[in-house]
């Protein structure tokens, strides 16, 4: 993968957004600098995920970038998205490369070295790294430590995304860390002009 590609990495919240609006939204934070965006719904049915997911994909491929599934490689599947997400209590990395083939992307979420390097083993083409910082999402998560970011970025081979709670007023923190590029999910998904934050936060050096 491009490390170009995930150097703004969008992770969608959609709350209480209508489908039009939440679409608006992707987009005016594409056109804002974020070059590429995962759909992530835990709580949608299968079919309102899929109906959703070709609408997102629609918007991506007008932009010509990556389009990445959470966790559901059956919905990654079925809208030909470029790759998918995949959490440590997800399918084994090989497991999801054996079904999805060699030519879609699989990203991996990991908190240590010993996850990072398993995920490399198992064919993993990026990984996920944080929370970094407290973030407000529904996720259940704990915070990484900026030590801990930069002893996998150098340890891995792969191209390593930052993700948590990253904002305008944080991401400071994470220059010299190695990484590829940082995720952004309320930072960007609430905000009343996603475009300015998102051409804002597209400009921190790594």
């Amino acid at each position: 993968m491009n490390k170009s590609e995930l150097s703004l990495y969008l992770v969608t919240d959609r709350g209480n957004l209508s489908d039009q609006d939440f679409l608006t939204k992707i987009e005016q934070a594409i056109l804002g600098g974020v070059t590429c965006v995962q759909l992530r719904e835990k709580e949608l049915s299968s079919r309102a995920f899929y109906e959703l997911a070709i609408q997102v994909k629609a918007v991506t491929d007008r932009y010509h970038i990556p389009f990445l599934i959470n966790d559901r490689l059956d919905i990654a599947l079925a809208v030909n998205a470029s790759g998918v997400h995949l959490g440590q209590s997800d399918l084994p990395v090989a497991v999801a490369r054996h079904l999805l083939g060699l030519d879609k992307l699989i990203g991996i979420s990991a908190k240590t070295v010993a996850q990072a390097l398993a995920a490399q083993a198992g064919g993993a083409d990026y990984l996920g790294v944080g929370a970094m910082f407290p973030t407000t999402t529904k996720v259940i998560t704990q915070e990484t430590t900026r030590e801990t970011l930069m002893a996998i970025a150098e340890t891995v081979q792969l191209p390593v995304v930052a993700i948590g709670g990253i904002s305008k007023a944080n991401r400071h923190q994470l220059i010299g860390t190695g990484i590829a590029g940082i995720a952004v999910v309320s930072a960007i998904m609430r905000a009343s002009h996603p475009k300015n934050v998102a051409a804002e936060l597209s400009q921190i050096p790594f």
